[in-house]
């Protein structure tokens, strides 16, 4: 079945940089977009951005263009969110999300992660 493990999530402080990594199995990797979502605190899921199976293309919130960057390596089952310049309101939950399909679709968040916790504070 579906699984995907997020880790590298942590404290860092406004400016600093963080990045997430996202171990996927279970299905065919390199065939599926993946997302990454966050959810603050006492708010709703939000999509950062997502990339193409191939590594092609990655689409961002405007939220996070210009700092987040997604990538992966298809030959390990892995996805990443390099986060530059935080700001106090990236602290959130991440997830990392399969994509039902070969191009991003900011709409698929359902099968996702545990996550893993982001705190930005001075």
């Amino acid at each position: 079945q579906v699984q995907l493990v997020e880790s590298g999530g942590g404290l860092a402080q406004p400016g600093e940089s963080l990045r997430l990594s996202c171990a996927a199995s279970g299905f065919s990797f390199s065939n599926y977009a993946m997302n990454w979502a966050r959810q603050a605190p006492g708010k709703g899921l939000e999509w950062v951005g997502g990339i193409y199976n191939d590594g092609s293309e990655t689409v961002y919130a405007d939220s996070v263009k210009g700092r987040f960057t997604i990538s992966r390596d298809n030959a390990k089952n892995m996805v990443y969110l390099q986060m530059n310049n935080l700001k106090f309101e990236d602290t959130a939950v991440y997830y990392c999300a399969k994509v039902p399909f070969s191009y991003v679709n900011p709409t698929a968040l359902d099968i996702r992660g545990e996550g893993t916790q982001v705190v930005v504070c001075s």
